[in-house]
């Protein structure tokens, strides 16, 4: 129990730490929220794309947490469409920011990168699950354990096992159990899941690796691309994509 204990607690002050140092980003009222430069230009690029992005969130939460959204254009399209899920207002955002903007003044990283004919058959099947979402209305929105931006950006992904996506260990809110199950067989297929309403549950797949959720807190290990997850600091090894 102590060294789960230290598993759990001393990520969390290396990220306190690391919010102290610096990572404040001063007023988030007057943060940068302009383009990354992470996407090409949608008038010269015809091809679909998917991308999901990931954030450190606002003010002290970015010490726990990152903030997802989704972004996608289909083949020929002119403009990139974005999706958050946010606190204020109507929860489903539809372009209320730039498509790769940072969030806040946090530079975002990318979790999924799709483009091509690929993108363009998977596209419908994101939108659908977004049209279809649940937790729709004003109010529906919980930042802990969720739903949340998260659990939104978790549930676009379960409908598309294709991609074989796993957000960040510091997702807060990607393990609520939107669908109302408890128990089951995660979204890639090559694995289960329990979780006790968010607040409590365990991941076992190839895809997810194996994951132990405690209060939202995700603590680790990815066999397939080699990494340990931890609270706060978010995953240690062989970066996503590589």
């Amino acid at each position: 129990m102590l060294v789960f204990a230290l598993l759990i607690v001393i990520p969390v002050l290396v990220s306190a730490m690391r919010y102290l140092a610096g990572d404040r980003r001063g007023n988030w009222r007057t943060a940068d929220r302009s383009s990354a430069g992470l996407l090409p230009d949608a008038l010269h690029h015809p091809d679909a794309v998917i991308r999901v992005y990931a954030a450190r969130t606002v003010r002290w939460r970015g010490i726990f947490a990152v903030h997802c959204w989704i972004v996608v254009k289909e083949r020929g399209a002119r403009r990139y469409t974005r999706y958050d899920y946010t606190a204020w207002g109507e929860p489903i955002r539809i372009d209320g920011f730039a498509p790769d903007g940072r969030w806040f003044g946090a530079l975002p990283e990318t979790v999924v990168s799709v483009d091509g004919a690929r993108a363009e058959r998977l596209i419908p099947k994101i939108r659908a699950v977004i049209e279809s979402y649940r937790f729709n209305a004003y109010g529906d929105y919980s930042p802990w354990p969720g739903p949340n931006s998260n659990t939104f950006v978790q549930a676009a992904l379960d409908a598309v096992p294709e991609l074989k996506a796993v957000l960040p260990p510091t997702a807060v809110g990607k393990d609520f159990p939107y669908r109302g199950a408890w128990v089951g067989r995660t979204a890639s297929g090559t694995g289960v899941f329990a979780s006790l309403g968010g607040y409590l549950g365990l991941t076992v797949g190839w895809i997810e690796g194996i994951e132990l959720n405690f209060l939202g807190a995700v603590l680790g290990l990815d066999l397939r691309r080699p990494a340990l997850k931890f609270p706060g600091v978010g995953r240690v090894g062989v970066r996503v994509g590589e």
